[in-house]
């Protein structure tokens, strides 16, 4: 009987495991944008300004452009919130 519980930890643990390596590999693939893909991602993220349009040029892995997201939204919203 002792065994259930200890089983179901165990597979459990094994669940989260795999999926922080999933997500490990997904957030650390390299970037497969040929040139021109990295130009026209440029050009649409041109009317946020051009420190945003320039990181599209970049090879950056999808955790970085998470992060960067993330800082931006926040940006955004402190400079909402700032405004009277």
């Amino acid at each position: 009987m002792s065994n259930q519980p200890q089983g179901k930890f165990i597979l459990l643990a094994g669940v989260v495991v795999l999926i922080a390596v999933i997500g490990y590999k997904v957030l650390n693939a390299p970037d497969n944008r040929d040139a021109g893909q990295k130009v026209s991602d440029a050009i649409h993220e041109l009317p946020n300004g051009v420190d945003k349009a320039s990181r599209q040029l970049q090879d950056r892995t999808p955790g970085e452009k998470l992060k960067d997201a993330a800082k931006d939204e926040g940006d955004d919203i402190k400079k909402a919130t700032n405004q009277q």
